[in-house]
């Protein structure tokens, strides 16, 4: 199995054995990927999961990157959170379309507890009922409120690292890179799944991208879900002028984080609509497995339904259903 000549046996992988992977010729890292893909999953088979947003922003946070933060001027407003009639008929409709997680998100440094925290749970209850698998992402947890969506029947938490350890205090410095770490643990220890991922395209190295890969694969066990975001530049923000991703880096992170992840479900997440088909066709070649439904995914665009039919069709592939 490629993946285990990066390391040795008991050790962790190290970020120099990563980056040599990341900086294979394209062509080549893209083909082992592949190969790796279909020892683990269904290479026709692409999940779809749809993200609502139960509360948007108002964030006390100062991620650079957000249209969600208070602290920039941005054409996001601030919304209450929303009604459990509300969500479960986004829900409903993600269904019928072919949806098969339904992820919720609130732009929350962290989750508290009281009645707001508690119509979370009743939501997630109601999700769950609908059939579908649950998501949400909703700041930083303790290990008794992971216990407590747990038990609400929250199959994924969402939250990810975002970028590489040395990079992290140059796009956020309101939340550290160990209280992540402490988010997740609390999710692992209440049984949950774990969702985690980060974003390309922040202004980041090959060598930071390789950072961020190593902690992801290094995590035991990894993430079962792991989405690899692309800025979306927000005007307003302190990095509204970055300019787009190349697609080539983008799919050099999907096929090293298929190969280091083998079991994992890649999902080509935030800043889809930049990519022609013919870049996500080599991304889902390269083991993406996973995209996000719907018109908007919190507060960027996202591709509409009709066009990914209309690709998968193309492609011969099919979205994974639970029905």
């Amino acid at each position: 199995m490629p993946s285990t000549r990066l390391k040795a046996p008991g050790q962790p992988l190290t970020q120099g054995a990563v980056l040599e992977l990341l900086d294979r010729p394209l062509l080549d890292l893209v083909f082992e990927a592949a190969s790796v893909h279909r020892r683990h999953h269904d290479p026709r088979r692409i999940q779809f999961s749809q993200l609502l947003s139960i509360k948007t922003g108002g964030c006390s946070e100062d991620c650079a990157y957000c249209s969600q933060s208070a602290r920039y001027s941005t054409p996001t407003d601030e919304k209450r959170l929303k009604p459990l009639k509300e969500v479960l008929e986004s829900a409903r409709a993600a269904k019928e379309r072919g949806a098969d997680r339904f992820c919720m998100g609130a732009a929350w440094r962290e989750a508290e507890d009281g009645e707001e925290f508690e119509s979370v749970l009743e939501m997630v209850r109601g999700v769950k009922a609908l059939g579908l698998e649950t998501c949400a992402t909703l700041g930083m947890l303790n290990k008794e409120q992971a216990q407590e969506l747990r038990d609400a029947g929250l199959d994924y938490y969402n939250h990810n690292l975002d970028t590489g350890r040395s990079f992290y205090g140059k796009i956020i410095t309101t939340r550290s890179y160990d209280e992540r770490l402490a988010t997740l643990e609390a999710v692992r220890s209440a049984g949950m799944s774990v969702c985690c991922g980060g974003i390309l395209g922040l202004g980041e190295s090959r060598e930071v991208r390789a950072e961020l890969l190593s902690e992801l694969a290094n995590l035991d066990p990894h993430p079962e879900s792991v989405p690899i975001n692309a800025l979306v530049p927000v005007e307003g923000t302190p990095l509204g002028g970055r300019p787009p991703l190349d697609w080539s880096e983008w799919v050099r992170a999907i096929a090293t984080a298929r190969i280091l992840m083998p079991s994992a479900v890649i999902r080509l997440s935030a800043g889809r609509t930049e990519l022609t088909e013919e870049a996500q066709a080599l991304a889902f070649l390269a083991g993406a497995n996973s995209v996000f439904v719907g018109d908007e995914l919190l507060t960027t665009p996202n591709p509409e339904l009709s066009v990914d039919t209309l690709l998968l069709t193309k492609l011969g592939l099919e979205a994974v259903s639970r029905a």
